[in-house]
């Protein structure tokens, strides 16, 4: 048997070797900091965030995630643009002839290059004329932006008759409108179906042939459903629903969380049964909603069209798409989670033994339902910090002019004459630096999130040994405020075990998530082992890294108590925590087993409420119309669904830790004293010695 950590109230060996006399206690015992360096790993890492992010900052600009580029390499609706472009957010493409080549399979034209410009509305043919869409004015046009605007864009008629005669070759400054419009996701699709009275007083005036093809339409249609668009338009969608991350993500989920731990307090006998009860019912809502924006259920399914149109034209987006797979999946997982809810029906009696340990820890030392509040503030100021650094990181780049090799003139107002060397549209560039930049940004947000998360729980065991060690307790020996004593050793001596911990369960996490992006673009690209064998290998190295993470979780968790009691270093702490739950497994296993997933079926609760509400804020007006209108709910239910569940977590680790600190505390304190614990609260005792009683509840 290993030598005693000196939990216990008396003489027990020290830290540095020696012998703390009585007085000392167990948890002020001589300590030393720990793991230094990875504390200034920890440290260099947040000077790295902060210039990374001031790179975001300075390169980036949101409005890009949402609004195209015009000819002049502008965004849409920047205010900051010649001309203002405050009002003006949507892009149309005025050439529709650079459209359809742009779609034809026998060119090599892009729609990338096709001439696009800045509007307020998408514009429809005239049912009795010719309607123009014209240049911004400038030169020699005198007009300021407003009259141009009141003038739905059009001053064909106050050209030269030289401008006039450009005009009908398609090199503007002003182009016809033949193909009525329509508004998807901020960019006018244009719809193959020409105007016939347009298009006849186009060909009476003289006016080069217009091509009538489907592919007007697919070239924009396959523009604005690309891979990368879409991504951007759902972080987009987080920047624009920050009212609800705020509401759903960070007040709600307090209020659940808190409301939680005091029906623990009081209620402790009936938690478990509400929670399981409270989830089945809350997954069910959640994937009932899923159905409802897919369509499959009544008819409030999302529409990629923005605004008033035509109620029988229809328009097919990847949101669509990416709604009928989270449906199914939240499907197989509702099925999942209600079939072993009722598995575990059984066994919560055993949850409830367990938790009222926890209860009477949260009666005796009542600042733990009150601290988390302090890790929650700082984590939730970090939150808006990263949060609008990765809107900038996402939309950084540089607005280059494209080098085309197509044959196309446009007239230049400024210039005066027809310019056929600066006719190439314009995109952003984004360079392997920025993916570099947004890769670390995302590792650096769970990094931190872990490092806080373990920061609180640190605390909490600190807090939790105090009061086991004072058998169950007030005791002269102990501190008078457990969790602020906690709370300074940790940061006077642990905070680089802490960062060690958080930085391990990160690192695997990215792997694992870099595992998984490769397997998917090898799926895509039919790319994955043929072989039984090397199907075997792929598909087991997931499973072992998905065990591996686990893993670490776990013995992190238990590390974190024993750093918090014993003030050794992280691996150190790890090891004694591990060979401690080895010896005493078939004593604590399936009580430790079943309290942990009634409290993590409590932070499902509390994250699926708040992925709820998400989705009922969602669907209002505001969020369905307008410069606001969001193009899926699914990016910003699941921060929701992310953040509520953070929140949750350290919440619920005041029980989750308490439980935890006293079992391992117990076998520690068992271990010194031959098999009996001699500073185990009796209702601990009641819950563990009780053997009969455990076999009974575990048939």
């Amino acid at each position: 048997m290993r030598g005693p950590l000196g939990a216990v109230i008396g003489k027990y060996p020290s830290s540095d070797g020696g012998v703390a006399e009585k007085g000392d206690g167990i948890i002020k015992h001589n300590r030393k900091c720990r793991d230094v360096v990875f504390l200034v790993i920890f440290i260099a890492f947040w000077v790295a965030m902060i210039v990374n992010s001031s790179f975001g900052f300075n390169q980036g600009n949101p409005l890009r995630l949402t609004y195209g580029l015009d000819y002049k390499g502008n965004v849409c609706g920047d205010r900051h643009a010649d001309p203002d472009l405050r009002e003006l957010e949507l892009r149309y493409w005025v050439n529709p002839n650079q459209v359809y080549e742009s779609g034809s399979k026998d060119n090599q034209a892009k729609l990338s290059n096709a001439r696009t410009i800045c509007l307020m509305d998408c514009p429809i043919p005239s049912e009795d004329s010719l309607n123009w869409v014209c240049d911004y004015p400038e030169g020699e046009v005198r007009l300021s932006v407003d009259d141009w605007i009141d003038r739905n864009y059009d001053y064909f008629a106050d050209l030269t008759p030289d401008l006039r005669n450009t005009s009908l070759q398609l090199q503007g400054p002003c182009y016809p409108v033949i193909f009525p419009s329509v508004n998807v996701y901020w960019s006018c699709q244009l719809i193959a179906r020409a105007s016939n009275v347009s298009l006849r007083h186009w060909r009476e005036m003289g006016g080069v042939n217009i091509v009538e093809d489907i592919a007007v339409d697919k070239s924009i249609h396959g523009l604005i459903n690309s891979r990368s668009l879409v991504l951007k338009r759902y972080v987009a969608d987080v920047g624009k629903s920050w009212g609800v991350l705020i509401v759903c993500g960070g007040i709600l989920p307090v209020f659940l969380s808190v409301i939680w731990l005091l029906m623990i307090r009081h209620f402790v006998s009936a938690m478990p049964w509400i929670t399981v009860v409270l989830f089945n019912g809350l997954i069910v809502s959640v994937t009932m909603f899923y159905y409802l924006k897919a369509g499959w259920i009544g008819n409030d399914s999302i529409s990629p069209i923005i605004g008033e149109h035509d109620p029988y034209y229809h328009v097919s987006a990847r949101e669509i798409s990416h709604l009928h797979a989270a449906a199914v999946i939240m499907t197989a997982v509702m099925i999942i989670s209600v079939l072993s809810s009722i598995a575990i029906v059984r066994r919560i009696l055993m949850a409830t033994s367990v938790l009222k340990v926890a209860a009477k820890v949260i009666g005796e030392v009542q600042a733990l339902i009150i601290f988390p509040i302090i890790p929650y503030a700082i984590l939730a100021i970090f939150y808006i910090f990263w949060f609008s650094a990765a809107l900038h990181l996402f939309s950084s780049g540089r607005v280059v002019q494209n080098d085309c090799n197509t044959n196309c003139c446009a007239y230049d107002l400024k210039l005066k004459r027809v310019s056929c060397d600066r006719c190439c549209g314009y995109s952003i560039q984004y360079t392997s630096h920025i993916a570099a930049a947004i890769f670390f940004h995302l590792f650096g947000g769970y990094w931190a999130t872990q490092f806080f998360v373990a920061s609180s729980a640190t605390v909490i065991a600190g807090s939790v040994a105090t009061y086991y060690w004072a058998r169950g307790g007030t005791s002269p020996e102990i501190s008078f405020l457990p969790v602020l004593s906690s709370m300074k050793r940790l940061l006077r001596y642990s905070i680089g075990s802490v960062a060690l911990g958080s930085l391990i369960v990160s690192f695997i996490e990215s792997i694992r998530f870099i595992l998984e992006a490769l397997r998917r673009k090898l799926k895509v690209t039919n790319s994955a082992p043929e072989s039984w064998f090397g199907r075997m290998v792929y598909n087991s190295s997931q499973c072992l890294l998905r065990c591996v993470g686990w893993t670490i979780k776990s013995v992190n968790r238990n590390a974190y108590i024993l750093i918090a009691i014993t003030g050794k270093g992280f691996f150190k702490s790890s090891e004694i925590a591990t060979d401690l739950i080895i010896s005493n497994i078939l004593r604590i296993g399936k009580v430790n087993v079943i309290g942990d997933v009634i409290l993590f079926l409590g932070k499902l609760c509390v994250s699926l409420a708040s992925a709820l509400f998400a989705f009922l804020m969602l669907d209002t007006h505001k969020y369905n119309i307008g410069h606001n209108k969001i193009s899926s709910p699914i990016f910003p239910v699941l921060v929701c669904w992310f953040l509520g569940y953070v929140v949750a977590t350290l919440f619920f680790a005041v029980v989750e830790m308490s439980i935890d600190t006293i079992i391992l505390s117990f076998c520690q304190d068992s271990e010194e004293h031959q098999g009996t614990a001699q500073y185990a609260p009796p209702l601990l005792l009641e819950t563990l010695n009780d053997q009969t009683e455990m076999q009974r509840l575990t048939q």
